[in-house]
């Protein structure tokens, strides 16, 4: 990119993430609040920036001067700050899990998958509807949706109301699921895992699991990559099982490109990936650590205001009812399934 390229580019970020960051500060010093008043944050920074987001989305919708640098934020800084938490993590941990996690991981990605389509046939959904919502709640929410999206040739409008869901849904999944530690008895290690198989954002991972314990954020990010890995294998099937979606009339033209592998594995989950085994190897200093989880988190704050700056309440009165219901109820399938796999492995 030339340098002027470069100078406009930060130009039209800056009012955005100018916003993003104020909003961080404010979430970091009513956590410090918290902290002084209480001797410890009940509700971190991360969910504070969230909720302090939906707020402002709600009474005020940002204009375009401010889109491109919340977008910014909501992006690029998430997933450099996946990226750099890989440097504090031992892959090691996941492979000591055994072979039992591992395969629980994939089988309730795919029963997720089945099951969230049923339940959308079932209601009377379109074919394209119900696997852009079974992809969403079964690997990686938005992402999922965007990479699937061209090979079945969903619409627009299909893919809008699955987002939108997936937003509203994953934010009340990051506020809610630390709730269920009490009531299911969980230790750090099991809420791990359950927050990285029913979340559905890499870095919202993080908003769930921070609060609790550091091995409940290394566990579940573990956790939740194998997930989100299982989209390259997912996208590649559906464009094979699925041929006849995308020539129905009505798919878009781009609906039979080929989708690139950085396509199916983003690059941070490849760095995330890179620095986890540079960190297994020894080759990730011990001073470096520290730095890199305080700038991973400030990031993933950041990105967090972000996602509750795109996010509007007041979709859900502009889609049907009956997606509304399939998503839930795909949403809660997913959860029973991941409590019976921690309770079937016997994860401690």
């Amino acid at each position: 990119m030339r340098p002027d390229t470069m100078g406009r580019t930060a130009i039209a970020v800056l009012p955005g993430l100018t916003l993003c960051v104020a909003v961080t500060a404010a979430a970091s010093l009513v956590q410090a609040a918290e902290e002084r008043l209480v001797h410890h944050p009940y509700v971190e920074a991360l969910v504070i920036a969230i909720l302090a987001g939906i707020a402002i989305r709600s009474v005020w919708e940002p204009g375009p001067r401010w889109r491109i640098g919340i977008a910014f934020s909501a992006k690029q800084l998430l997933e450099v700050a996946v990226m750099l938490l890989g440097a504090s993590i031992s892959l090691s941990a996941l492979v000591a899990s055994g072979p039992a996690l591992l395969a629980g991981i994939v089988v309730t990605v795919v029963v997720a998958l089945i099951a969230s389509y049923a339940i959308g046939r079932l209601l009377g959904l379109p074919a394209r509807m119900s696997i852009l919502i079974a992809c969403g709640n079964a690997i990686c929410g938005n992402s999922a949706i965007a990479a699937v999206a061209p090979v079945i040739g969903a619409s627009g409008d299909d893919v809008a109301s699955s987002i939108a869901f997936t937003a509203i849904l994953g934010v009340l999944v990051v506020l809610g699921l630390p709730l269920l530690i009490p009531l299911l008895g969980t230790t750090p290690t099991e809420y791990g895992v359950l927050a990285g198989l029913t979340v559905y954002a890499v870095p919202q991972v993080l908003a769930a699991t921070v609060p609790v314990s550091l091995v409940s954020t290394q566990v579940g990010t573990l956790v939740k990559l194998v997930r989100v890995l299982m989209l390259g294998p997912v996208v590649l099937g559906l464009s094979l099982l699925a041929p006849r979606l995308r020539d129905e009339p009505g798919a878009p033209a781009g609906a039979r490109k080929r989708l690139g592998f950085f396509k199916l594995v983003p690059w941070f989950i490849l760095g995330f990936l890179a620095l986890a085994t540079a960190r297994s190897l020894g080759l990730v200093p011990d001073a470096a650590l520290a730095p890199l989880t305080r700038t991973a988190g400030i990031l993933t704050v950041i990105a967090m205001a972000a996602l509750g700056l795109g996010v509007d309440v007041r979709v859900v009165a502009r889609v049907g009812a009956r997606v509304t219901l399939a998503v839930t109820a795909s949403l809660a399938v997913l959860l029973l399934v991941s409590i019976a796999l921690v309770r079937g492995l016997g994860i401690s």
